[in-house]
């Protein structure tokens, strides 16, 4: 039956993995059978539709009143008569909304605001074009209502200016009262944080808290009880008026722990703990306190001793493979007198016990209809996550408990637990996990890739941990600003890495210095290069703003292109260096044109002879091009996605598995690419836009001998790239 079940699911969308964790819990597996059976009694296709199989999975897992589940999967009657058409309608269904219509729609609100985009330009509310264009198209994919509003925008008003991306100054004097009334509409309304406001006072990593302000909603110190499904017993009131007085008070802009759950002996690593502590500091995180769970070990053998005592725990002697299910069968010990669990639970902890004889269970059932979750195991006597979680917590004090969404079901145990031992009880805030696509973050499966030879380590710039984004060059700052962009929320979210992508470019763009290299050299010899010439130029670190610095390069008779940047015969198309059409070199002020061309034995190009002209003393040449003179050798590496699917895990998607789909080719190292001189001193993770070509890192495999560099991103998202 099991088996038949995970076909089942399988076939209507759902990855295999996820089938059988689905059907793990009982309440869910049974609420997505019937939905499935009911759309194959209208067609059996309907139940192989990937489309139809989210819906119905969202329904099983989402809706807490089970009895409206079949009204919503086939329109049952709700109440009689039912409007079908109406309803349908309201819902949507045969909507249909072509790129043609949202582009009329975009442009017909960009026009109502025309007159204050062109005045304020990008510090106006696009949000507020945004909800206008998605009123009057309600069923519209809100992504490519953004992606249209972005374009037209940007078709507008042009890139970005050094005016754009300075913060707007305060005025100074007194608010009139339609003052007063804007600047609540403003506080209102408030837009997702944009690159203009990511760093904070000198420069500094803003957190993702701090991006986020006032739109992270949680409850206010000592107000728990506010919050959905926490229980409030006689003794709550009194034991939140302590913790405020504990505390302070503070909440957000308090202190923070980072808490390491290391209660397994087992499974516990020295470099992940290092690990987490580093990508934490290093998205501008400093933590307030570190603790251990096992900091507390003593304080929660004396919770579990009080929790036997008081009748709401036993120590039970079915096998730990028996408890693992979701729906284990009752155990026989449940009832078993309190001084004997006592006694058992002190040989636990004494070595009395063998390994796999014992467990102390909780009497309590998890919403998700586990029951009697165990609460220790006998290696070392040590307790689980379920037991030590809300009372760690408890212990200090926390007032805002954050996790992922997977441990949502443990939070009417989280509080049972802290409520049974008339314990301050923390609030448990639960938030979909943020994931990308066309990539694996288990460590199990990168654990494999590094093993197979996919990829080098755990930081290979390939993968999307943060230590491998980190050495990739991805900025902290951009990975904040792209988790504030996407905000908080339950759902769990998969998105393309393009979006994380952009958010790196926007940092960059503002944070990277200019440089230039050439990947593909070819010789240019210029053939009259002016005697008089100091052999010298001064470039600018960032063109469009001089005044944050500058770097000098040499520029004598050779220099280097690109050779893609040269044709010999070019079509009217073509802006760059050709026989019959000369090209500028950029900050050089000075235009080339070729005088004759060198070729090897099989016809390839070796070499470039031209001659210059001051850009003063020619007509404005169509293309401008990078070059380098007198250059540093180094090595570049390309990086690709890594897999060719979006859900390399889905074994609809791939049948042979994540390591089947692995893309042999994502990394293309280039051994000897040119860049400037001004690079030459460049140390571990520094950044740098090379002109024209993109974003790049320098790795810690860099020697006094040579620079290696990544390329962290291109400069726009390739659109044709898989």
């Amino acid at each position: 039956m099991a088996d038949e079940l995970v076909l089942l699911f399988v076939g209507s969308g759902l990855s295999e993995q996820k089938a059988k964790e689905t059907l793990k819990n009982e309440v869910v597996s049974q609420s997505l059978k019937s939905a499935l059976d009911q759309v194959g009694k209208l067609s059996p296709g309907l139940q192989k539709d990937k489309d139809i199989g989210k819906l119905l999975y969202h329904t099983a897992t989402k809706l807490k009143a089970r009895k409206f589940q079949s009204i919503i999967v086939d329109y049952h009657n709700p109440l009689d008569p039912v409007d079908y058409g109406k309803f349908e309608g309201e819902c949507g269904v045969g909507v249909v909304i072509t790129p043609d219509m949202v582009e009329a729609a975009v442009e017909e609100v960009i026009a109502k605001h025309r007159d204050g985009l062109t005045t304020q330009r990008y510090k106006y509310n696009i949000g507020l074009i945004m909800s206008e264009a998605r009123a009057k198209l309600k069923w519209a994919d809100g992504k490519a209502v953004k992606s249209e509003v972005d374009m037209q925008v940007l078709d507008l008003l042009g890139p970005k200016t050094a005016a754009d991306l300075e913060k707007p100054t305060k005025q100074k004097g007194g608010k009139g009262p339609k003052d007063a009334e804007n600047a609540k509409k403003k506080d209102a309304i408030k837009e997702a944080p944009s690159v203009e406001n990511f760093l904070g006072k000198d420069g500094e990593v803003m957190s993702f808290m701090e991006l986020m302000g006032e739109a992270v909603k949680f409850h206010k110190p000592g107000e728990n009880y506010k919050t959905s499904g926490y229980v409030i017993t006689p003794k709550t009131m009194d034991i939140l008026k302590q913790h405020l007085k504990e505390t302070g008070g503070k909440a957000n802009n308090g202190n923070c722990y980072l808490r390491y759950d290391d209660t397994n002996p087992e499974k516990e690593e020295e470099k992940f703990f290092t690990g987490i502590k580093d990508m934490v500091e290093w998205l501008g995180y400093k933590p307030w306190k570190i603790t251990h769970a096992s900091d507390n070990f003593d304080k929660l053998y004396g919770y579990a001793v009080e929790l036997i005592r008081r009748g709401h725990a036993y120590v039970c002697h079915m096998r730990s493979e028996d408890i693992k299910g979701f729906n284990p069968p009752d155990s026989p010990w449940k009832d078993r007198p309190i001084e004997e669990s006592l006694q058992l639970f002190e040989d636990m902890k004494n070595g009395k016990i063998q390994e796999g004889d014992a467990t102390l269970r909780m009497k309590t059932t998890l919403e998700e209809g586990k029951k009697d979750p165990v609460a220790y195991r006998i290696k070392c006597i040590y307790p689980t996550y379920d037991f030590t979680h809300c009372l760690c917590d408890s212990i200090e004090n926390i007032s805002h408990s954050l996790c992922t969404k997977e441990f949502q079901s443990r939070r009417s145990s989280y509080y049972w637990l802290c409520n049974v031992l008339d314990l301050y009880c923390p609030v448990q805030w639960e938030y979909g996990r943020l994931n990308l696509s066309y990539t694996v973050v288990s460590k199990r499966k990168i654990g494999k890739l590094i093993t197979d030879g996919c990829v080098r380590d755990w930081d290979d710039p390939r993968l999307f941990t943060l230590t491998a984004l980190r050495r990739r060059g991805f900025p902290p700052e951009a990975i904040n600003l792209f988790c504030a962009k996407v905000g908080v929320t339950m759902a769990q979210t998969v998105l393309d890495p393009s979006m994380l992508e952009a958010c790196v470019r926007d940092v960059l763009n503002i944070k990277a210095p200019r440089c230039m290299a050439v990947l593909d050299p070819l010789k240019v010899t210029i053939s009259n290069f002016p005697g008089d010439h100091s052999g010298e130029i001064t470039v600018p670190d960032f063109p469009a703003d001089e005044a944050r610095g500058s770097h000098k390069i040499p520029f004598t008779k050779t220099v280097y292109i690109e050779r893609s940047d040269f044709r010999e015969n070019a079509d009217k198309n073509y802006k760059r260096f050709s026989c019959d059409q000369p090209v500028g070199l950029r900050h050089a002020g000075y235009v080339i044109a070729v005088e004759s061309v060198k070729k090897d034995g099989s016809g390839n190009v070796t070499e470039i002879l031209a001659t210059c002209k001051p850009s003063s003393d020619c007509e404005k040449p169509k293309g401008f091009i990078q070059w380098v003179c007198n250059p540093l050798v180094c090595e570049v590496r390309l990086y690709d996605k890594l897999f060719y699917h979006k859900n390399p895990e889905d074994s609809n998607e791939v049948p042979g598995g994540f390591l089947n789909d692995v893309k042999r080719d994502s990394l293309q190292v280039i051994p000897n690419a040119y860049a400037d001189q001004s690079v030459k001193n460049a140390k571990s993770l520094d950044r740098f836009q090379f002109e024209r070509i993109g974003f790049f890192t320098v790795d810690k495999d860099t020697t006094p001998g040579k620079v290696v560099f990544n390329r962290t991103v291109t400069l726009k998202e390739d659109k044709d790239k898989n």
